[in-house]
């Protein structure tokens, strides 16, 4: 069955908006882990909107020991370092995740919202996934359905791509929507093909997963807006088995 990784950066951002740590991004971590999630995701950015550079080292304390939890750390490897965010790759330094997702980025974009483009200047790149895979960490680069891209992204040394799935949860319920997932399907199928891992992410929710993880290359998908909606209606052990049972049914 497909993995679920949790995403707690909307955790973080509701603790941000009072002093304190409540609610604590560590506890919910727990939470999501005692009722049977596969991975915990988050995404520091140097503007520390919401996850911050001390939620990832707790984090990893809390998940590096648990064989059956992978710890994902996602960002923009060029972004520079801010005040406490010492940068992506020092902070992957200190906390060894099992894997950093590399994504393109800004602190002027609301959210992620598209793939990496490297069909030009992707030495950088190159070297940054050098770097990382050489920390045994392994090496996920946030993609659009893009043939070209995806060859390109094996030929750098990624181990795996995370799918952006925002056009995807867009479509749904429209004329545009089996185009849209026959595109990713054909894109998972050639990265397979290439060795790369195919995990996936964004606007994935309860109706539009199942239908998404039909796709039989798919290893991974992270989570983490639609879910913390979902626990505020269900409560977070409830929306955890949900969410698995979505996976579980594809």
């Amino acid at each position: 069955m497909t993995a679920l990784s949790i995403n707690l950066n909307k955790i973080a951002l509701l603790r941000n908006s009072r002093p304190g740590n409540y609610p604590s991004v560590t506890a919910h971590a727990q939470l999501c882990i005692d009722h049977g999630v596969q991975g915990i995701t988050v995404h520091p950015r140097p503007d520390q909107r919401h996850i911050r550079p001390s939620d990832v080292r707790e984090l990893a304390d809390l998940v590096t020991p648990l064989e059956q939890v992978e710890f994902n750390i996602e960002g923009n490897p060029l972004a520079p370092p801010n005040g406490s965010y010492p940068g992506l790759l020092a902070l992957v330094e200190q906390t060894t995740p099992d894997q950093c997702t590399l994504v393109p980025d800004s602190d002027s974009q609301l959210t992620s919202d598209h793939g990496f483009d490297l069909s030009s200047n992707s030495d950088p790149l190159a070297s940054i996934i050098a770097q990382l895979k050489a920390m045994g960490v392994r090496v996920s680069l946030f993609m659009e359905p893009d043939p070209k891209q995806i060859v390109r992204a094996a030929e750098l040394g990624a181990d795996r791509i995370e799918l952006y799935t925002g056009p995807y949860a867009e479509a749904w319920g429209s004329e545009r929507l089996q185009t849209v997932f026959q595109r990713h399907l054909e894109a998972a199928t050639l990265a397979a093909s290439l060795g790369l891992g195919v995990n996936a992410g964004h606007d994935l929710n309860l109706i539009n997963l199942a239908h998404y993880a039909s796709i039989n290359q798919l290893l991974e998908v992270s989570i983490g807006h639609a879910f913390t909606v979902d626990a505020l209606q269900l409560g977070m052990p409830s929306a955890v088995r949900a969410y698995l049972d979505a996976l579980s049914r594809s």
